[in-house]
């Protein structure tokens, strides 16, 4: 088991991480456990859940998707939390992805003014970023994360074995953010992930620690994302766009296939407006292109694109904001562009060959 220590929690990772589970519940002796799942994860990792302790939990089912986490879904949580008679000494327990992760500890920290809650991510995304640093909230009105807080968990458990019951579009989903991890803050990370042409539950379990390793560094330094916390919005920009609009089309992204859009177009503003060489640009281009092919963009819904990034929550003074690359390995937060660039970007991608 390895074990990352973060100021206020841990992070434990592997495959006998569950008598440190016990101990802990042992320790903080809870009025009440409650345990929030989506449909699919209440089918496919409770189960594993269930079979590696023994816990008395009542479970708080919710539909699965992106498209789910609203204030909507948070009453039904809240409500079900009432029904349960939870009080403030309770403990919830997070087993899901990013959605999960992030809602389920939305309603946690502010429920009765916030009560315990673990993190139990059982995807690639959530296990290498989405559950670690605090960072909680919901969607509203079809801008991401626009209503949230931060508040950390007790302790952070990954189990690597949860993998298995993914389907092969959400680790390559997951595996967006550890090429994310590299592109910001490590060049040799990136000459590492490159070897990863097949993504298997297996072969990513050091990748994982790496990207937490990554993780802990930037949280650590920026728990409230004043300055250096921002370089891990490199991607997102557009990227949450991207995810915002298509969600409202019938052919909706998962969050890492978008980022991936995103990284590929503010890879390209980074070599327009900034220092980043043809060469790297390439280099990101073909590899993301290698790894997700080219999701179509209509070009009718650039305008619209422009219009939600000007609702990212990043934005000051009115500007859009980026996290961009002086090189592979080296970001720079605090970058703004204008709407013309943008658009030039979402062109570059457009012309492609994926």
């Amino acid at each position: 088991m390895n074990i990352i220590e973060l100021q206020d929690y841990k992070i434990l990772l592997g495959e006998d991480i569950w008598t440190e589970l016990a101990y802990l519940l042992e320790q903080r002796q809870y009025s009440r456990v409650l345990l929030l799942v989506d449909e699919n994860t209440g089918r496919d990792c409770l189960p594993l859940f269930r079979a590696n302790i023994n816990l008395t939990a009542h479970v708080i089912e919710i539909p699965a998707g992106e498209q789910h986490k609203n204030i909507k879904t948070c009453q039904g949580i809240w409500q079900a939390m009432m029904d349960y008679e939870t009080d403030r000494r309770s403990l919830l327990i997070n087993l899901g992805g990013g959605v999960v992760g992030d809602m389920g500890g939305f309603c946690a920290a502010t429920f009765k003014r916030g009560i315990d809650f673990i993190q139990f991510p059982t995807t690639l995304l959530a296990q290498v970023d989405a559950s670690i640093g605090g960072k909680l909230g919901i969607d509203f009105n079809g801008i991401k994360n626009s209503v949230g807080l931060f508040s950390n968990p007790e302790a952070v458990f990954i189990y690597p074995p949860f993998l298995d019951t993914l389907p092969y579009r959400e680790l390559r989903s997951g595996f967006a953010e550890i090429i994310k991890h590299a592109l910001i803050l490590d060049e040799k990370y990136w000459q590492t992930i490159q070897k990863a042409d097949r993504l298997s539950p297996h072969g990513l379990t050091h990748l994982i620690q790496s990207s937490l390793h990554i993780k802990q560094h930037v949280v650590e330094e920026d728990p409230f994302e004043k300055n250096l916390r921002k370089v891990l919005n490199f991607g997102h920009t557009i990227g949450h766009a991207v995810e915002s609009y298509a969600l409202q089309t019938d052919t909706p992204l998962l969050h890492g296939e978008a980022i991936a859009v995103g990284m590929i177009c503010e890879a390209w503003l980074s070599h327009k407006t900034f220092v980043l060489k043809q060469s790297e640009l390439k280099a990101i281009t073909d590899f993301i292109l290698k790894i997700y092919g080219k999701p179509q963009l209509n070009p009718k819904s650039f305008e619209q694109l422009i219009a939600l990034m000007r609702q990212d929550k990043k934005n000051e003074d009115a500007k859009i904001n980026f996290t961009l690359l002086k090189s592979i390995g080296n970001a720079i937060v605090n970058q703004t562009c204008g709407a013309d660039s943008i658009l030039d970007s979402l062109a570059y991608y457009q012309g492609l060959e994926g």
